[in-house]
């Protein structure tokens, strides 16, 4: 197999990959986007790779093009690995279109849950007022809400949406998840579908966005959807920027419901200087890093290393990308 790697990556895991390299031929992106097997030196027309890794880092650099094009432009492309949980980017879909089986890493979802608990007991437990208070030296003791009894829907039940329940359960949350199957889950005390948010959305103290994006999902918080939130409520989204009519979400935040925006993710990334969200009072916002772990990559760095070991055996892969999410 001729797999395309980051050489970042390729360090990380160049152990776990030595029991498979008399089957592999390690086609190595530099940071500077050079291709190297060996001694020889390829271009991203000429590396045909039958594999690549997308792995998170290689997407921030240099490298990123040499990777992408030399997957782009193979002949004998079976096989991509991603790094991201989402796969909305009009790219995945183009590999698939071209054969190969695309599968993507849930590594992230640990660490995203803990930013999504950490941002909601933020905000339920006043932190910011309460540092505000002891810069002033003020002796003030400012009442706040409990987790437990809290009831949480969770919109998209996959690896985030499952880790965000665990999480959110253990603290005496009542947990209601969506999915498309509407398939039950030990995590959730009711499993609705997606039809069924908006009914859902009158008795959740803290709603999460945690789903794929994709033609049933863009936009779908609008201003209905506010409407019909629980006045106190809170809303978080890590999945997407596009899942958020945005101008909607400002206009509710207005007229007092939600009480609180908790945004990783926006329609314009990064957003603008002027964007009414960096200084807004009801709003909590990062730069989409809520996975940006001390454990993530290690995480994503073993799935794809169990991946490959089950494709060179020919065993079933693990997270197949669902062809409803990809970017068409």
């Amino acid at each position: 197999m001729r797999l395309l790697i980051y050489e970042t990556a390729l360090r990380r895991v160049e152990h776990e990959l030595a029991p498979y390299r008399s089957q592999l031929q390690l086609l190595v992106v530099d940071n500077q986007g050079a291709i190297t097997c060996g001694a020889e030196t390829f271009d991203p027309d000429t590396a045909q790779p039958d594999a690549g890794w997308m792995s998170a880092d290689s997407m921030m650099g240099p490298g990123q093009r040499s990777l992408m094009v030399g997957l782009l432009k193979s002949e004998r492309l079976k096989w991509v690995h991603t790094g991201a949980a989402g796969v909305d980017h009009p790219i995945w879909a183009q590999l698939v279109d071209k054969g190969a089986v695309l599968t993507t890493g849930h590594g992230q979802a640990l660490c995203i849950a803990e930013y999504v608990l950490a941002e909601v007991l933020a905000t339920f437990q006043r932190i910011t007022e309460r540092r505000a208070e002891q810069a002033a030296h003020r002796w003030t003791r400012l009442p706040f809400r409990e987790v437990a009894g809290t009831s949480w829907l969770v919109v998209g039940f996959g690896a985030i949406g499952q880790d965000v329940a665990a999480r959110a359960k253990a603290f005496g949350a009542k947990i209601v998840g969506v999915r498309r199957s509407g398939a039950p889950d030990t995590l959730a005390e009711h499993m609705g579908l997606l039809s069924d948010v908006t009914n859902l959305l009158a008795a959740a103290d803290v709603v999460v966005l945690a789903t794929p994006l994709n033609s049933e999902t863009k936009g779908m918080a609008d201003a209905g959807f506010f409407a019909a939130m629980k006045p106190g409520s809170v809303l978080v989204n890590v999945g997407r920027g596009d899942l958020v009519d945005e101008p909607a979400l400002l206009a509710a935040l207005a007229s007092g419901v939600p009480e609180h925006a908790i945004l990783d993710v926006f329609h314009d990334e990064p957003i603008k200087d002027d964007c009414p969200f960096w200084d807004h009072p009801k709003v909590s916002l990062t730069p989409h890093a809520s996975a940006f772990g001390s454990g993530q990559a290690a995480r994503n760095d073993a799935i794809f290393v169990e991946n490959l070991r089950r494709r060179l055996a020919g065993e079933p892969m693990l997270y197949e990308a669902d062809p409803r999410d990809l970017g068409r």
